[in-house]
């Protein structure tokens, strides 16, 4: 827990009548909370903080930490919505810094935006209807997520990145700064440009996140064969079958390019 933590509504809350507060989270001054919210025990919602909106429900978890002048599960800035009942759920042990932006879902997807746990979201950063972010993912300052993004865990991204619509980050992937992704990024890389575009693996996220050494040289093998040779994306399917160990990680890089739609940047 980042600030001191309090539990009960400020006076100068405003509270809808639809909401579920539990008796040990926190609501700090001049917040508002409108329409159907649900707010787990611990969780601090600090002063200025906008929740809910006329429309949709919100459900936030536990040991949350929402600083000063975010805004989260207002309507989707998409012009095909309209009015319907969609979802923004939040889990547990969650960080969002001043002024970010989540949105809620839209009909057209599966109606539901999704962050799960222990997450820290830096200023400014907005994260659009329908995107789906995992755990321990850090966003860097003023990056903006669009619509129907998927976020797999223990993503890092850096400052002033965009993403476009539908696309996907592959767990332990690094997004370098001021980067423009387009396509899918692959797990375990380290990507960067504009527009963005895997350049290495990123051994040191592995390494942290206590990936043995045999296994991080299989994901390097795989991820140097992607990027330096111009076989097709049967071949490296193939190379994966037939020249590495069988794992967890290498099973969920071929999940992962199989199941890409809007490609993987190279």
């Amino acid at each position: 827990m980042i600030v001191k933590k309090k539990s009960g509504i400020h006076k100068s809350a405003v509270i809808s009548g639809e909401a579920q507060i539990h008796e040990e989270a926190y609501i700090g001054p001049h917040s508002v909370i409108t329409g159907n919210v649900t707010i787990g025990a611990g969780t601090q919602v600090l002063n200025n903080v906008s929740i809910g909106s006329d429309f949709g429900e919100v459900l936030i978890g536990e040991d949350n930490v929402i600083f000063p002048g975010a805004v989260i599960g207002a309507p989707p800035q998409d012009l095909k919505y309209n009015q319907e009942n969609t979802k923004l759920t939040i889990g547990s042990r969650n960080v969002m810094r001043e002024c970010v932006s989540i949105h809620i879902g839209t009909a057209q997807d599966t109606g539901l935006t999704s962050i799960e746990n222990d997450n820290l979201i830096m200023a400014y950063v907005h994260i659009a209807h329908d995107c789906k972010l995992g755990s321990h993912i850090v966003v860097a300052n003023t990056s903006n997520f669009a619509g129907h993004i998927t976020v797999e865990d223990h993503v890092k991204v850096g400052g002033a990145c965009n993403f476009n619509q539908f696309l996907r980050l592959g767990q332990h992937s690094y997004i370098g700064g001021v980067s423009s992704v387009s396509q899918d990024i692959l797990p375990f890389t380290i990507a960067r440009g504009f527009p963005a575009k895997p350049v290495a693996t990123n051994k040191i996220g592995l390494e942290r996140a206590g990936v043995n050494k045999e296994d991080i040289q299989d994901i390097y093998k795989a991820v140097r064969y992607f990027l330096h040779s111009n076989e097709t994306t049967e071949a490296f399917l193939k190379f994966l079958d037939e020249e590495l160990t069988e794992s967890t990680y290498i099973n969920h890089i071929r999940h992962f390019v199989v199941n890409s739609k809007r490609g993987i940047a190279r």
